[in-house]
Parts: C-alpha cells; sequence; structure tokens
C-alpha cells in the first residue's frame, strides 16, 4: 500500500484502554454519534425543565458572566456557576484516566460510569424536587450542576480517549470544521488542476473522513436536543431517564470482559 493511501485511510479513534477490542473494532464510529444523542437530549431536557439551562457546552455562561457587569440577568447564578463546575467535571474524568493508565485499569470504565452517576443524580435531584420555582432555588442549583459536571466528564472522555473525534457536545467547533472542509472540498471539484494553495488530494481525503464523522454526530444532537425537549414537555424530568440508561449501557460495554 502507498504511503499516500495510508494516510487516507481511517483508523479508529479509539486507543486500545477505551473500549474492548470487540466492540471497538465493530462499533467505533457509532460511539460519538450515541454521545452526541445523549448530549443533546440531556441540554434539550434541561433548557425545558430547568428555566432555559444549557448544560452540554458554557460559550453561553461566559457571556453572562461579563454580561452582568452591567445587566441583570434572570438565573444569572447557575449559568455563572457552569464554567467552573464543567471544567471540574472535565478535571476529574482526566484525574481518572491517569489513575487507570497508570494502574492498568480500563479508563473508560470508570469515565463513562462516572457520566452515568453524575446523570442519575441529576435525574434524582429532580425526581425529589420535581416542582422548582426559580433557577435559584437550592435543587435547581443542585440539579444544574450534576448535569453540566457530567456534560464536562463527557466532553473531556471524547478529547481523551477518543482523539481526533469531533466533539460530541460542543456544536460551534463542529460547525466552524464542517465550514472548513465542505469549502475545500468544493474548491477541488471546481479547480481540478489544484494550483499552488489548493488543497491536495491527502487533504481532501482528510476533509472528507471529517465530514463523514462530523454529519451523524451533529445529527444526532440535533436529534437528541429535539427528542430531549418534547420528552421534557410531555412526561417531565421522568425522560432523563433515557440518557441515564444509554451511559450505563455504555458503561457496561466498556467494561473488561
Amino acid at each position: 500500500m502507498s504511503k499516500q493511501a495510508s494516510d487516507c485511510e481511517p483508523s479508529s479513534p479509539i486507543a486500545d484502554d477505551v473500549l474492548t477490542s470487540e466492540w471497538s473494532a465493530r462499533s467505533y464510529r457509532t460511539v460519538p454519534v450515541v454521545l452526541g444523542f445523549t448530549a443533546g437530549y440531556v441540554d434539550g431536557c434541561t433548557f425545558v425543565t430547568l428555566f432555559g439551562l444549557f448544560v452540554a457546552q458554557v460559550t453561553g455562561s461566559f457571556v453572562i458572566a461579563g454580561a452582568i457587569l452591567v445587566v441583570r440577568e434572570y438565573g444569572a447564578l447557575i449559568k455563572v456557576l457552569a464554567i467552573p463546575v464543567f471544567l471540574l467535571g472535565g478535571a476529574v474524568a482526566t484525574a481518572l484516566v491517569s489513575v487507570a493508565r497508570h494502574a492498568g485499569w480500563r479508563a473508560s470504565t470508570l469515565v463513562l460510569g462516572l457520566e452515568s452517576l453524575l446523570l442519575g443524580g441529576l435525574l434524582v435531584t429532580l425526581l425529589i424536587v420535581p416542582n422548582l420555582n426559580g433557577p435559584d432555588q437550592a435543587a435547581a442549583l443542585a440539579a444544574g450542576l450534576f448535569g453540566l459536571s457530567a456534560m464536562g466528564v463527557q466532553s473531556a472522555f471524547v478529547r481523551l480517549l477518543m482523539r481526533g473525534t469531533p466533539s460530541t457536545n460542543v456544536m460551534t467547533t463542529n460547525t466552524t470544521q464542517i465550514a472548513i472542509d465542505a469549502t475545500e472540498i468544493l474548491l477541488a471539484r471546481m479547480w481540478t488542476s489544484r494550483s499552488a494553495g489548493f488543497p491536495t488530494r491527502i487533504d481532501i481525503g482528510h476533509a472528507r473522513k471529517r465530514v463523514a464523522e462530523t454529519v451523524p454526530i451533529m445529527l444526532a444532537f440535533l436529534g437528541g436536543t429535539i427528542a430531549g425537549a418534547a420528552a421534557g414537555q410531555g412526561v417531565g424530568v421522568v425522560c432523563l431517564v433515557l440518557p441515564v440508561a444509554i451511559l450505563a449501557g455504555l458503561t457496561m460495554l466498556a467494561a473488561p470482559r
């Protein structure tokens, strides 16, 4: 096989310490899509049940952290706390991965299990106090912090253990990457001579691979937000049973046999 062909050939983004070899070979492309759906679902559900809170990403929280210096924002406390809590979730996940690698444990089982527990905490908190009066209520804050830390863990999981995989819970970066890759592919089709400065065949191969990986995740996230919002509106906080079950299932699949 030539070097050029091998450079364009896709490879599994999942490291040996992430999943069982059988599951990795069978469905490594499916895992990010499932995580994307889960993040979108949780985001849609918490948006409906937690007074407009987005837990899957914290871009808006940075805006609010700056804006509250000059304007009043309803429910600003949880949105500002989202930044350190999301960061803490990522930090704890990173520490778990480091410890697991040092001890010879399967890191994915610990990290996915942690996310499952945190989502369970979100569900249990909202079941105990189903009738929330506002975003600054203690139960609403606790529920939001569980959800935010869970998404911080998931974000770190993908960055650490699925290197090269598009984000499963921050769609801004994915949207930018789609714009870049799609434009490069289009330019390559329009100017087949590929004069200096245009993407090479290898670059286009990588671009097509990224598009093929990113689009399903983005569609899954969008589908998850629709499903989560509809479920949250229809059945309330019970809808969060689904993402807890999904993460518990992934944890068991990732566990060593």
